[in-house]
């Protein structure tokens, strides 16, 4: 079982979390589906719940901020040494900063931002919270990737931002990348969007492993979510993708199952 307790590597995809206008409802989704025992937070955390997996944090659910109406979504965050240092470098390459790094409570410091197509990502500068502490298992978030119709440019922003470097591992039908730590292991991936159907807005895709794609897509679909997209094999694993019951969208994958 991949766990961890300590922080992640500055550039790493080390939470996710989901922000609705209802969370007592994504928490009685998430449990069902995906085996979370969601907890309470502190008042002083505002409606924030933790999801823990085997004892370990898996993800958060929270409200949505502020009085503007936007979407329910899941959100990736990357782990940050220094969140103001990195919070520059955003700046710095082309990126929005939508508000400046602050501290949450004891835990970390963050800060929300977008690249400069849009997609929206989080940074997380970890203190008594150092992140996911379990990853790659079913129940777990295993994967993070961007699909973006700014795919040059987003592969420079993410290059001057986070050091990242690309492998392009593509077909003739899907332009494809992955992202590696500093010892060559791919940490997430970034897919071209460009020409697809839809008017889909640029964003960081949360994959979430199960042992079952088709049962629970079913599931989920059960539980009120909409399958936007499979089951379909791939030499990762059988993947769909889904819009839970509030609209976030997220990804399921079954990593066992898998084609050459």
């Amino acid at each position: 079982m991949p766990t961890t307790d300590k922080a992640w590597p500055q550039g790493t995809p080390c939470w996710v979390d989901c922000s609705v206008d209802d969370p007592a409802a994504a928490r009685d989704f998430y449990s069902q589906l995906l085996g979370w025992e969601v907890l309470d937070s502190p008042p002083e955390a505002g409606g924030y719940l933790m999801a823990m997996l085997d004892g370990k944090p898996a993800a958060g659910i929270g409200p949505k901020m502020g009085e503007a109406a936007m979407p329910s979504v899941w959100t990736t965050y990357f782990a940050a040494d220094n969140a103001d240092a990195v919070a520059g470098s955003v700046q710095a390459a082309g990126g929005a900063v939508f508000m400046p790094p602050f501290d949450v409570m004891d835990v970390g410091r963050m800060f929300i931002a977008a690249d400069p197509a849009g997609a929206v990502f989080g940074v997380w500068e970890a203190k008594a919270h150092t992140g996911a502490g379990i990853f790659n298992e079913p129940g777990a978030y295993c994967w993070n990737d961007l699909h973006t119709n700014g795919y040059a440019a987003s592969q420079e922003f993410y290059g001057r931002v986070f050091g990242w470097k690309f492998d392009e591992i593509g077909n003739e039908q899907m332009t494809y990348s992955t992202f590696a730590d500093a010892q060559g292991r791919p940490m997430g991936g970034m897919a071209d969007t460009t020409g697809q159907p839809g008017d889909m807005p640029n964003y960081w895709l949360t994959w979430f492993q199960v042992a079952g794609t088709d049962a629970s897509l079913e599931q989920a679909k059960q539980l009120g979510a909409t399958v936007l997209m499979g089951p379909d094999d791939s030499p990762f694993g059988r993947m769909g993708i889904v819009a839970g019951p509030q609209g976030e969208v997220f990804g399921l994958i079954d990593t066992t199952v898998t084609i050459g």
